[in-house]
């Protein structure tokens, strides 16, 4: 099973809805495919029509809970969910408490093995312990960048820090979101970066209205408006990824 995971360190900057559209393309594909939405404020979970709640809590997940048992169905067929709940603030602190605090997504996602082909996880903002985790266990980062300043700047500081762990790391590959073409600093950056920065994808997702309404209409844009330009981005996006996960596996050093 190959594991990829939307990340940024800065929150409302599109990686849940990469998520949830590149969930959708892949069960379209053919791959049996589950997302795990790690994030307390579970938004994946809503945009599925899922109630945030997992009985017993990420405590109970991490810990001993079986992941099929709290597995949920969503509309989008070849596609399931982990759901988060509000208990997954606290995350960090039950991680903290193994003896091998950076196992913790390992071992829920090495239960999957067998019935999945992709798992894709939703991770909250910011670089904490479940961000460690999820680097030891993702094939492939997904970065977002906003086209500013300071997004990119998070994405040098993501690629600093990976070079400083000891574990095997990820693929890294940031691509462009929320892309207004009327300014021209974005216009700048989403036509240079990709030539001067390594793992910068081609691909912009544009800041459009119909991304939004997702929220309202809890569906992927790539089944509720597949020809718009959003649609067409996320999936050269979801073409992008899955060429790199289908040609490499992890990056990095050795485990000591």
């Amino acid at each position: 099973m190959k594991t990829l995971a939307t990340y940024s360190i800065k929150g409302g900057v599109g990686k849940t809805s990469a998520a949830v559209n590149l969930g959708a393309l892949a069960a379209a594909d053919g791959l049996r495919t589950v997302l795990w939405d790690l994030d307390p404020q579970g938004a994946a979970s809503f945009l599925f029509r899922i109630k945030p709640k997992v009985k017993g809590g990420g405590k109970r997940l991490i810990r001993d809970k079986q992941p099929v048992a709290v597995m949920k169905g969503t509309d989008v067929e070849g596609l399931d969910l982990l759901p988060a709940d509000f208990s997954y603030r606290n995350l960090d602190l039950e991680l903290d408490r193994r003896k091998k605090p950076l196992t913790g997504v390992r071992r829920v996602l090495a239960e999957l093995e067998g019935d999945y082909d992709l798992a894709i996880l939703d991770c909250p903002p910011s670089i904490s312990l479940v961000s460690e985790n999820v680097f030891s266990a993702a094939d492939l980062l997904l970065v977002p960048l906003v086209p500013a300043t300071l997004s990119v700047r998070t994405l040098e500081q993501l690629r600093r820090f990976l070079a400083g762990v000891e574990q095997p790391t990820p693929d890294v590959l940031a691509f462009f979101s929320m892309v207004d073409r009327r300014k021209k600093l974005h216009r700048e950056l989403v036509e240079s970066l990709p030539d001067e920065l390594p793992g910068v994808a081609g691909v912009a997702i544009p800041n459009a209205s119909v991304v939004e309404l997702m929220g309202l209409h809890r569906e992927p844009v790539v089944t509720s408006a597949p020809r718009h330009k959003a649609a067409q981005a996320y999936a050269e996006l979801w073409a992008q990824a899955r060429a790199v996960l289908d040609g490499g596996g992890k990056t990095g050093r050795p485990r000591s």
